[in-house]
């Protein structure tokens, strides 16, 4: 989640009891809000330091305590300075104590990790003794409806106290509306996938493969065949709550599928469509069917250290290489969970700068000429 969402969510919950105890609780709630995306500071080391360090520790147990005492302790040392400058005119019954202000700090730290579990973007949520990735993928990364309702609530609740508690309460129904028809929205979608295209899949790789699970995992290991279906996965739109984009992982291959769930020949039982029907293909054929072959290039490409990292994080990674006439290998590695879009059966689109591409040069001499994020 953005940087905004999670401030506007803290000046929400100061409304609320959180923010009745005491001087400091508004400034411990929104600095401990945004605090786990200290680590932005790993951006000082490149953009692939920054995605190796992204949502790690800070992220995880340590991070909620830690960032929790930190930032209660710079809350408490501030409101001291604070007092001694104002000459006694500030009363310290006022002040919340330190008790306080790590309890609401450590809440606000939570409630950030968990804001961020449910974006397909994902957390790593047990760092730094796992550094796997969990998702739920039920917002994109930014969720233009979720902003919309907490900057209305604070506007609207502005004029008095009373006020401001009654629009967060109708907030927090908006929020609980908004993820709830998002699970909802993203159930029916994984449904709809395992639906439409079983008749043209092949068998699970395991039994996860073919369970619908509440929060996703990865990296995982890959099946052993070339014939069996990986995972499935319904990614989330960042302008509506109906549209998704189906990936289906093939240990060879991906099948891309872009879904609008007001589509009424969605609801159309598969089995009763007859081969010939026009809508044998519609339902059978992907958007974009991709091969994702790991030639001997492929994997040389991937031991960089950029590689590495994106591939940590990737939770779909394409591998895509080609070779020109002098004989200079290219390798691009690229997420498909953040796309621009796809033509019908062609490449990913992707801008020169992505930051969830990857591309890698090999020379004939098995020399790499350069790493770097982006085309």
């Amino acid at each position: 989640m953005d940087n905004l969402t999670h401030t506007l969510f803290a000046l929400t919950l100061t409304r609320t009891r959180l923010g009745r105890g005491g001087r400091g609780t508004t400034a411990a709630l929104v600095l401990a809000s945004n605090a786990p995306d200290i680590d932005i500071v790993a951006t000082l080391g490149g953009t692939a330091n920054y995605l190796a360090w992204h949502r790690g520790p800070t992220h995880g147990p340590l991070g909620i305590v830690g960032l929790g005492v930190v930032t209660a302790a710079l809350i408490w040392c501030g409101g001291k300075i604070i007092r001694r400058q104002a000459e006694g005119k500030a009363q310290s019954g006022d002040r919340a104590s330190f008790t306080t202000l790590l309890a609401v700090s450590i809440v606000g730290v939570l409630l950030h990790i968990l804001m961020d579990l449910p974006t397909s973007y994902g957390t790593r949520l047990l760092s730094p003794f796992s550094w796997r990735w969990y998702a739920i993928d039920l917002l994109p990364i930014i969720d233009i409806y979720l902003l919309t309702a907490l900057a209305s609530g604070l506007v609207l609740g502005r004029r008095s106290a009373e006020a401001g508690r009654k629009w967060a309460a109708i907030v927090f129904v908006l929020m609980a509306v908004d993820y709830g028809g998002r699970a909802i929205a993203h159930h029916e979608a994984l449904n709809l996938t395992e639906r439409l295209v079983r008749r043209w899949q092949p068998p699970a790789c395991d039994a996860q493969a073919r369970s619908v699970a509440l929060v996703d995992a990865w990296p995982r290991a890959m099946g052993r065949t070339r014939s069996c279906l990986v995972e499935t996965a319904a990614i989330p739109s960042f302008l509506s709550p109906f549209q998704w984009r189906l990936i289906a992982q093939f240990p060879d291959a991906y099948q891309i599928y872009e879904i609008d769930l007001r589509d009424r020949s969605l609801r159309l039982d598969s089995n009763a469509i007859m081969p010939d029907s026009p809508l044998w293909d519609l339902l059978a054929r992907p958007v974009a069917l991709l091969p994702n072959r790991w030639t001997p290039i492929v994997f040389e490409a991937a031991k960089t250290r950029t590689a590495q990292t994106f591939l940590g994080f990737s939770r779909f990674a394409l591998a895509q290489d080609s070779r020109n006439a002098s004989g200079v290998a290219t390798v691009r590695f690229t997420d498909l969970r953040f796309n621009a879009g796809f033509e019908e059966d062609s490449l990913p689109q992707t801008r020169r700068s992505s930051f969830f591409t990857v591309t890698v040069q090999i020379g004939p001499d098995h020399q790499i000429i350069h790493e770097r994020f982006g085309e």
